[in-house]
């Protein structure tokens, strides 16, 4: 029973990586295993799937019209969605599919910065070569015959190649991972808690205005909750000068975690207020509401 505790504990830690955000916060993930992107990609293929299945009936009704214009727009939507699905869900606030959302899964770049849109464009295009290309040649070439067997045994070992990358580096990245510096993680969705700032007492009574409360959004406030869950005076310490600077706030005879504790509870009611109005932040470098 201990063996069985000690091996699970070495597995759990044997994909758990170190990511330090701008701010300095040492974050601990979990990395998606490859089951787990297996089944957010097959998903996702079948979402595709579908939406292909209803642009051809749509091309088969519009066909009977002789419309060019239409069928040209439906040729577009093919390219767009065997292009474009990847890119612009990851690019979004969630970044991850549908697929991914459904399997607790994002994509988050390496350095701990903010997933721009080149590491999303770079990890996704690869996956024409990765994916697209060698499956697609497999299918063509069979369909006509079999062709060349030095041909089909090329295009075979093409696709292993990739199909087997993951299984041969620790971070269990595809290439496209590898180059755009992107890792894929497990991250079950959160919801901001009402028990978390009230569990702590003491301190100086803080008041923040509305813009020192603004300054950050959901992904910030998720991640200073887990700094507070965590208890760690030093990761406390170096979150609360980041925000005191932020904000423009001295520093004070108080405690991190109490400060951390009353700006979370300030901030978490003002964003659970704003709402209620529609007005919604994913992180601090979003501008809209």
């Amino acid at each position: 029973m201990a063996e069985r505790a000690l091996r699970h504990r070495a597995e759990a830690a044997a994909t758990r990586r170190s990511l330090v955000t701008p701010e300095g916060v040492d974050l601990s993930l979990r990395l998606a295993d490859i089951g787990q992107r297996v089944a957010a990609f097959a998903l996702d293929l079948i979402i595709m799937l579908g939406l292909i299945i209803v642009l051809l009936i749509l091309g088969a009704a519009v066909a009977l019209t002789g419309s060019e214009v239409a069928v040209i727009v439906l040729l577009l939507g093919f390219f767009l969605l065997r292009n474009f699905y990847f890119i612009l869900m990851e690019m979004g606030p969630r970044a991850a599919t549908f697929g991914k959302r459904a399997a607790g899964l994002r994509v988050v770049a390496r350095s701990g910065e903010r997933l721009t849109a080149d590491r999303v464009i770079a990890r996704n295009m690869l996956r024409e070569i990765e994916f697209y290309l060698p499956v697609s040649f497999l299918f063509f070439n069979g369909a006509e015959g079999g062709g060349d067997a030095l041909t089909s045994l090329a295009g075979l070992g093409w696709t292993c190649v990739f199909l087997f990358f993951p299984f041969f580096n620790k971070d269990k990245m595809r290439v496209g991972d590898l180059l755009a510096g992107t890792w894929v993680v497990s991250a079950p969705r959160k919801q901001l808690t009402y028990d978390l700032a009230r569990s702590w007492e003491g301190g100086p009574d803080y008041r923040f205005t509305d813009a020192q409360l603004d300054v950050y959004g959901v992904f910030e406030l998720q991640t200073l909750e887990q700094v507070l869950r965590d208890g760690r005076e030093e990761a406390a310490a170096t979150v609360a000068a980041a925000i005191r600077t932020k904000i423009g706030m001295a520093q004070d005879e108080g405690s991190d975690l109490a400060f951390l504790t009353a700006y979370y509870d300030a901030a978490r009611t003002r964003m659970e207020r704003g709402l209620l109005f529609g007005k919604r932040r994913a992180d601090k470098f979003d501008k809209g509401v």
